[in-house]
Order: C-alpha cells, then sequence, then structure tokens
C-alpha cells in the first residue's frame, strides 16, 4: 500500500510521522511524496493551539472531495487531535478509516493490514514507553535527527492541552535511548534533537531531587561519549526543572550545544501564578544568567503568550522587560487562545480584545527584532563553525547550515562540501535573523 503522511504541529509530531512511517515501510509499505499517489493517507495532528486543529479540519474537507473522486483512498488520523477528539472525530467524518491516539503509533502496522475494514477504529490511551516497540524506527536518513526520551506532562499549566493529550511524564530507560543514538551515529547522523515535553524531568518522575542531581544532565553526559555524535540539542524543557547538576552539565560538555530554548510565557509574577508555571521572573532570571555565567558564550530562545487571561498592560511590560534583559536570540509569540478542558478556557474569562492581543504581539515581534539584530552584529567578521545542511531555500546558489548557537548561517559553497560537514565560515553580514559569510578552508 502506498502511504502519504501529513505532519502538522512540533517536533514531537514530526518524530511520531517518521517512526511510523519506518514501522509501515517495515511491515511491507511504500511512503510516498504527494496524495496524489496514496491508497492511504494519514495525518498527523497537533491540538496545542486552535489554528493547528483547524487547519486538519480544512485538510479533513479537502480530502473528502478526493474520497468522491477516488472512493479507494483511505484515511487515517493520529496525534493530538486523535487523541484528544477519539470517536468524536469517527462520527463526525464519514469518510474517516481509523483513529490512532499519541501513545498508540505503534499500533499502525496491525491497523493498516486490517483495512479496508468495514469498521471505524480509534485507539487511544498510554502506554509505558518502555515496553512499545518501534518507538526508536527511523526512516529519514540525515546528518542531524530527533530522538524522544520522554513523553506526557505532569505540569498542567492551566494554558495548555498538553497533559490532556500526552498523558503524564513517562520517561525511556537511559539504555534504550543510548543505543538508539549509537544507531544514528553509526548510520552517519552528527547532531541528536532530545525530545520531550518537558526534558529537564528526565528521570524524575514526579520527584524533585536535590540541586546535584540531575537524570537529565546525566543522559547528556553519557550521549556525549558516543563516537560519531558531534552535537546534542534538546527541547522543550522547563525552567522549574533547572537546576546546579543540570546547568554545569550544558556549561562542561562540549558537545551540548550552548542554545537553550527556555520557555517564559510571561514575564509577570501575577500572570506566571495564574498560569500554574512556578516560578518568578526574578527565578527565570537567576537561571539565564547562571547559564550566561558558566557557559560564557551562550543563546536563549523562548516562548511568549500575550493576552493570557487578566493580563494588564503593567504585566505585559513586565514580559518586555524580560524578554529584553534577557536578549532573546529567537522567540516564538503567540496570541493566547482558550483550548477547550484546560483550566484558563473553563474558569477565566478571556477578557484581553483581540485588537490588543494584536498590539502586544505587534510590539514583542519589533523587541525580539532588535535584540535579534544586537545578538548577530558581533559575529561580524569572526569565524565559526557550522554543520552544513544543504542548498538555501531563498538562494540556490548558497548553501545554509547552524551554528553550535543555533544561529542560522547562508555562506558559498565550495565543490567538496557536504550535507552534514562541519566547516569553517567567516561571517562577514548579519541581519536580525541570518549570517552571512564565506567558507574558510
Amino acid at each position: 500500500m502506498n502511504i502519504y503522511i501529513k505532519t502538522y504541529g512540533c517536533q514531537m509530531n514530526e518524530r511520531d510521522s517518521d517512526a511510523a512511517a519506518a514501522m509501515l515501510a517495515a511491515d511491507g509499505h511504500t511512503i510516498v511524496d504527494s496524495e496524489d499517489q496514496a491508497d492511504l493517507i494519514l495525518l498527523n495532528t497537533c491540538s496545542v493551539r486552535d489554528q493547528a486543529e483547524r487547519k486538519a479540519i480544512g485538510k479533513l474537507g479537502i480530502l473528502k472531495r478526493l474520497k468522491e473522486e477516488h472512493p479507494h483512498v483511505l484515511f487515517g488520523i493520529m496525534g493530538c487531535m486523535a487523541q484528544r477528539c477519539g470517536e468524536e472525530l469517527l462520527k463526525a467524518v464519514p469518510h474517516l478509516n481509523f483513529v490512532v491516539g499519541t501513545d498508540r503509533i505503534h499500533e499502525l502496522p496491525e491497523i493498516v493490514a486490517s483495512l479496508p475494514a468495514p469498521r471505524k477504529i480509534a485507539a487511544t490511551g498510554h502506554d509505558n514507553l518502555n515496553d512499545v516497540d518501534g518507538i526508536d524506527a527511523h526512516l529519514r536518513r540525515s546528518f542531524s535527527d530527533f530522538i524522544t526520551i520522554m513523553r506526557g506532562c505532569n505540569r498542567y499549566c492551566s494554558y495548555c492541552i498538553v497533559p490532556y493529550v500526552r498523558g503524564r511524564e513517562r520517561s525511556r530507560s537511559p539504555e534504550s535511548i543510548l543505543e538508539e543514538a549509537r544507531k544514528l551515529a553509526e548510520a552517519g547522523v552528527k547532531e541528536i534533537m532530545l525530545l520531550g515535553q518537558n526534558v529537564a524531568a528526565y528521570g524524575i518522575d514526579g520527584i524533585h531531587f536535590p540541586d546535584t542531581v540531575s537524570p537529565f544532565a546525566d543522559l547528556l553526559e553519557k550521549l556525549a561519549e558516543i563516537d560519531g555524535i558531534r552535537r546534542i540539542r534538546f527541547t522543550s524543557p522547563h525552567p522549574a526543572f533547572f537546576n546546579t547538576r543540570l546547568i554545569d552539565a550544558i556549561a562542561k560538555t562540549p558537545k551540548v550545544c550552548k542554545s537553550v530554548h527556555l520557555p517564559l510565557q510571561s514575564g509577570s509574577d501575577r500572570i506566571l501564578k495564574a498560569m500554574n508555571r512556578p516560578y518568578t521572573a526574578e527565578q527565570y532570571l537567576h537561571i539565564v544568567d547562571s547559564l550566561k555565567e558558566k557557559c560564557g558564550e551562550i543563546a536563549f530562545s523562548t516562548d511568549i503568550i500575550v493576552g493570557f487571561p487578566g493580563e494588564t498592560d503593567a504585566d505585559f511590560e513586565a514580559t518586555r522587560a524580560v524578554l529584553k534583559r534577557v536578549a532573546y536570540d529567537n522567540a516564538f509569540i503567540f496570541k493566547y487562545s482558550p483550548r477547550k478542558g484546560t483550566k484558563a478556557a473553563e474558569q477565566m474569562a478571556d477578557d484581553v480584545p483581540q485588537s490588543v492581543k494584536e498590539e502586544r504581539n505587534r510590539i514583542l515581534l519589533e523587541d525580539l527584532a532588535e535584540c535579534s539584530e544586537r545578538a548577530n552584529l558581533p559575529f561580524v567578521g569572526r569565524t565559526i563553525e557550522v554543520l552544513a545542511e544543504g542548498v538555501s531555500k531563498r538562494n540556490a546558489a548558497r548553501w545554509c547550515g547552524r551554528s553550535d548557537l543555533n544561529k542560522l548561517v547562508v555562506f558559498e559553497p565550495d565543490g567538496q562540501i557536504r550535507p552534514g560537514d562541519l566547516v569553517p565560515v567567516r561571517i562577514d553580514h548579519a541581519t536580525a535573523m541570518t549570517l552571512f559569510g564565506k567558507l574558510v578552508r
């Protein structure tokens, strides 16, 4: 069977799609690049933001017309929206053949083998990760790849649907993660990205360890010992789980990239409390300062929500102050939208006008652009190591890649360079988003 997989949402979904594709390919199916080639179209969906769900729903409407034109084509949905809506989707979408939740992708080969069945299938529920076959399966082969180290979240931030669709925190064994990393290294992977809803809580299982203990730090150091792996990245950590042990591991382990995604959400202590984020702006900045002090050169990115229920002008200005104080290299800024089933949606009035949300979003984007440009300008005249990715999407005559600090670098190639090469690039120009330079041989 020819199978096309369309992915919405985060890097975790990208990783799940790759694992699903690998398992289905191992079962004798062919993964294709186009809907037109497919006997089965599988949508991997996201529920974190309303917009992501609307995209998937819109796609289902388009696929209904495709079903009318090609009756033999089958349809399935996996991911967070599948987990959240389950049976409701099967009832609402007549041309849908099956729904697979976030932790049941290992059942896909069996489900697909049963098609075309006269019945609809809804596979949801959460499994013990160490008992699930196929979670370490990879189909795409590249110099950079993802490794899922844990799933779920115990934090229950008041705006967030993730704990409801991804379940409670469950960590994989370090042995299984290390073995997956070794196999990737043997296949030519040079950079790994560790994934989880709260990677800094890896191995903790709800227990807050002393400041000198961090299973995640232990994992980073063990992964760094694997020959062939040159860079280690991770996302997303929760600030509440950053302690001295983890900060030291990031600073002292050369293979761990000195670029940290540290979600802020708000710079107002009052709003953080309403969000159920168990830290203050001062505590957050202490983490940032500690990382800057111990790492020397380090880049930060973050997530920020504007227009959360009850957010005043003063609350917003507190967020602006933190953004400027940290001087983020990048940030993902979102306008608050209620997610059904969360505490914020059920118990708090969405009382910030949309026009105010739009204006605050615009202001933060302008602040961010200023910070990013100031962070990039000092690189002009420097030579930095870049992991080459391939031809630039905007200029076929140039290549692009990323530095240890996750800076996007565009440069002129030579005839010897290959994707995955670590190459020195001298920077001669910088913008807020990109460094430009030339290879140094």
